[in-house]
């Protein structure tokens, strides 16, 4: 049951990232990004890399905290056979 619990979790976010990532830097090329006042010394690909696994990360922070707060998903896991879950 956690391996779906994850897969609703990570697949939904997947998706979005990929989206987000298109959007992002179809507006904002990774040569105009600065942290901190400086260029970081990263290739163009390493900073599309780096920026979906974040923008992930925070998708899929937003959908577990989606399925936390759904009544009945996790809490009664263990009580409910896989047809009931939610």
């Amino acid at each position: 049951m956690r391996r779906r619990l994850l897969i609703w979790i990570l697949w939904p976010s997947f998706l979005v990232a990929i989206l987000a990532e298109g959007l992002l830097f179809s507006l904002i090329h990774p040569s105009e990004i600065l942290f901190f006042g400086y260029h970081p010394n990263i290739s163009d690909e390493g900073l599309y890399t780096i920026g979906f696994f974040v923008i992930w990360f925070f998708c899929a922070l937003s959908s577990a905290l989606t399925t936390y707060i759904l009544p009945g998903t996790y809490a009664d896991m263990s009580k409910k056979s896989d047809g009931e879950f939610i």
